[in-house]
């Protein structure tokens, strides 16, 4: 209910027998009942207003108009017997007000068509045989005194409406310009030539057949023009709805439909009559059924809060002609923004641009105690121009400012606040659309918030699983992009990762599990963390895959997934791929051109346990462009994989690959939210200095660390390193060939590698065993000072595995 803010309720009275006089004194439009029934939603506190008037053979009682909140949310019905017991039956009967509280009315027979408690009922007749009025309110004290008076003078001046003219067409009969006779049983349908012009038909086009109008029709707008035209869809009394038509050149037009089902009898067929009219031309009208229901309609699919702010926004805003709207969430006693309508903040109140985060204000309600009370109260408020407000919410609307407590689950979800520039007349079409918009937004907004912060740990969740960042390359350039699924709450199985692996060397991974559970999210971080282990083990790629596989199968779940794995030699330009079940990688090359790579492929991971994942070699140029993903960006309902991966290479054909990110996020641009997408891009940029490379085998002899001296500074003097440097270098590498001597078995491997000013020194030897720092050496000790030398000498240093045994590498900074 919409009150006056600081008016008396003493007033209510007045006003509303002065808005129904007013209404009164206008000409009949045919909406006149609607008005009169709004008058009871701004003044008399109901929900919901109906009028039901007596039917043909007087045996019913059939809905006339109602106003309001859809009835469907109260179980109101279209029709009551008129010797029934329901309360409108009996206050037809009797010619007396029936007044319902909430636990009368819980006790009637017709609380069980109400899908839940704590609404209070009236049911006053109205005079001269013209039916009754129903009203219904979930104010917690039901209908006061006040409420009472007012619903008796709207019940007084409500007038069942004449049967519309094209009602009383018969068959072949003329018909207005606008109206339209349809029988119900054949499908031929009367129309007047202003409705052939809306549907771009001519009289000699048009057969007769309401089919071929319905085929002229928006195919998302059918399902509910249908429910008016079939007869078994539709029930006794009016119905107004708006649907779009298409037209031969530009875009669809917006056409409103009126009508009314009249029964047959005496072997005349039931037919719909009313009129059809252009909706982009006429007045907008705020209190029209159509656009609550398009209301309710974009808030039943708006998933989050930004998409209920902005549904409230789109349906309120223009046909207010409001300057502002804002709608925030109520956080304790802050307002956290979710829209404004405009954006820029210069458009707002000063304390809103003091207050103002990242994209949208948090201005805080104790800045506002005109607000701050009117959200106690629950109830809207609207304030005219020239009402002493403070500076904070004057300036929201210094013409006239509306505020819309957003009622949800006992409490106030939010509030919506409208304000207009210049000065505003608050009409009775305007309160009884904001009230009927504030309780659908305020439940609409609880359920986004409550699907926001569950999508929001999903999605953390998921984050957690992924790479938090990707590491620089030498040589390349690597961006990812992971998008969760909008269409549900779980989690995906999607992944992609980056392995820098020795000898400038990268592994590139992305894949799929199968599903979209916390299961499917388990295996994936499982597969990928198995990879990068196979993958740093020093595995070549189809022993990888063929590995990770193997482990798959051992684990006994019913879940499989896809992947490729691509071995990317950074010194080469040259890479092995390898592909169990997923899309193949897509390559960019510098000359604008895509090309899918042919690559064998190997079954999905998890299937056969013994499966074989051929190698496919890679040439790439500098400047090439690797690109993997996922189905979910290149498969839609409406396009094969096949289709989906050339509109993929396309995109990347257009693209401008020296900006990653921006490739990547256009990319995703058109994604398919109904499944999750990973996308991996790599460019290939070659690397800037060639790595020098030297091996020695290092036999088990008596002089076999002098020999691996020697060699040491036979090579580095050779590559032309100072000889400041070779010292610290030669300390290492006798103190690494010493350990692998003397603490494992085997063949025992020394790898020199310089890359500018980076000298790297490797070590491999057949045990696993990594080697321990000491804690702690005391004087007399003999051994042990080996693995501290190396690391006072190193830049950094560590250990790899490497087949069934280990590398130890030091990295020394030459020049130093």
């Amino acid at each position: 209910m919409v009150s006056e803010g600081i008016a008396e309720r003493g007033t209510r009275t007045l006003r509303a027998e002065g808005a129904l006089k007013a209404i009164a004194a206008l000409p009949d439009r045919g909406d006149r009942l609607r008005r009169v029934l709004e008058q009871a939603l701004v003044f008399g506190g109901a929900a919901l207003v109906a009028v039901y008037t007596p039917g043909e053979d007087r045996e019913l009682l059939c809905l006339a108009e109602s106003a309001g909140v859809p009835r469907t949310l109260y179980g109101v019905r279209d029709s009551y017997p008129a010797a029934g017991g329901s309360p409108v039956a009996d206050a037809h009967r009797d010619g007396t007000p029936v007044w319902l509280g909430p636990e009368e009315f819980a006790g009637s027979a017709e609380s069980r068509h109400v899908p839940s408690s704590g609404f209070s009922l009236a049911v006053l007749p109205v005079p001269g045989d013209g039916g009754c009025l129903l009203a219904l309110t979930e104010c917690p004290g039901g209908f006061g005194p006040e409420d009472r008076a007012c619903l008796e003078l709207v019940a007084d001046a409500a007038v069942s409406p004449a049967p519309p003219a094209a009602a009383e067409s018969a068959e072949g009969r003329e018909l207005r310009p606008d109206a339209f006779s349809l029988a119900m049983d054949t499908g031929r349908v009367q129309v007047g030539d202003d409705i052939l012009r809306l549907f771009a038909l001519t009289p000699d086009d048009f057969d007769g057949k309401v089919e071929t109008l319905l085929g002229l029709t928006v195919p998302e707008d059918l399902p509910s023009l249908m429910s008016v035209v079939e007869s078994d869809h539709m029930s006794i009394g009016d119905r107004e709805l708006e649907f779009r038509v298409l037209q031969p050149t530009g875009p669809p037009k917006w056409l409103r439909l009126r009508g009314r089902l009249l029964p047959g009898g005496d072997g005349r067929p039931a037919r719909l009559v009313g009129t059809v009219a252009d909706a982009s031309t006429l007045r907008p009208d705020v209190t029209d059924v159509a656009r609550v229901q398009r209301l309710a309609a974009a808030l039943a699919t708006a998933g989050t809060v930004r998409d209920v702010s902005q549904a409230v926004v789109a349906a309120l805003r223009r046909p207010l002609r409001a300057d502002r709207i804002a709608l925030a969430e109520l956080e304790g006693d802050r307002l956290v923004v979710t829209v404004l309508d405009p954006p820029e903040p210069e458009s707002w109140p000063e304390l809103w641009r003091l207050e103002w985060r990242t994209e949208w204000p948090d201005a805080p309600v104790r800045a506002m105690p005109t607000l701050a009370s009117a959200l106690r109260e629950g109830r809207a408020q609207i304030w005219p121009a020239g009402t002493a407000l403070e500076p904070a919410l004057a300036d929201v609307g210094p013409g006239g400012l509306a505020v819309l407590p957003l009622p949800a689950a006992g409490r106030t979800a939010g509030v919506c606040l409208i304000g207009w520039d210049s000065p505003h007349d608050f009409g009775p079409d305007e309160r009884a659309l904001l009230t009927a918009s504030a309780g659908l937004a305020g439940q609409a907004l609880m359920r986004a918030h409550a699907f926001d912060a569950e999508h929001e740990l999903v999605g953390m969740l998921q984050r957690q699983l992924l790479p938090r960042r990707l590491p620089e390359l030498p040589g390349a350039v690597a961006v990812a992009r992971y998008l969760p699924s909008t269409a549900g709450l779980e989690l995906g199985g999607d992944w992609y990762d980056v392995i820098p692996l020795p000898d400038h060397h990268v592994a590139l991974v992305i894949g799929d599990v199968q599903g979209h559970s916390a299961g499917a999210a388990t295996l994936m971080g499982q597969m990928r963390t198995a990879l990068r282990a196979y993958a740093v083990e020093g595995h070549p790629p189809d022993v990888v895959v063929s590995r990770a596989n193997r482990l798959l199968t051992d684990m006994g779940t019913d879940l499989f997934a896809t992947c490729v794995y691509v071995d990317l030699d950074m010194e080469e330009g040259s890479a092995w791929c390898v592909r169990a079940g997923h899309l193949p990688p897509v390559l960019r090359h510098p000359d604008g051109s895509t090309e899918i790579a042919e690559t064998e492929g190997g079954p999905p991971l998890g299937v056969v346990a013994q499966a074989d994942f051929p190698m496919s070699p890679l040439r790439l140029r500098t400047g090439t462009l690797i690109a993997l993903t996922t189905d979910g960006l290149v498969e839609s309902a409406d396009a094969d994989i096949d289709e989906g991966m050339d509109r993929f290479a396309h995109a990347l054909a257009v693209s401008d690959p020296a900006h990653l990110g921006l490739v990547a996020d256009a990319l995703l641009g058109n994604a398919r939210r109904s499944d999750d997408v990973a996308l991996l891009l790599v460019r290939y940029d070659g690397m800037d200095t060639r790595p020098r490379r030297e091996t020695w085998t290092v036999w088990r002899l008596p002089e076999a660390v002098r020999h691996a001296r020697r060699f040491t500074n036979r090579t580095l003097r050779s590559w032309g390193v100072p000889a400041s440097d070779i010292d610290a270098v030669l300390l290492v590498v006798s103190e690494l060939v010493t350990n692998a001597l003397v603490h494992t078995d085997g063949k025992v491997r020394l790898d020199l590698t310089l890359v500018g000013s980076r000298l790297r020194v490797a070590v491999a030897d057949a045990s696993p065993r990594t080697p321990v720092k000491p804690t702690s050496i005391g004087w007399e000790a003999t051994g042990g000072r080996g693995i501290l030398l190396v690391e006072a000498v190193s830049t950094t240093w560590g250990t790899l595995p490497v087949g069934g045994g280990k590398q130890v590498w030091s990295e020394i900074t030459l020049g130093r």
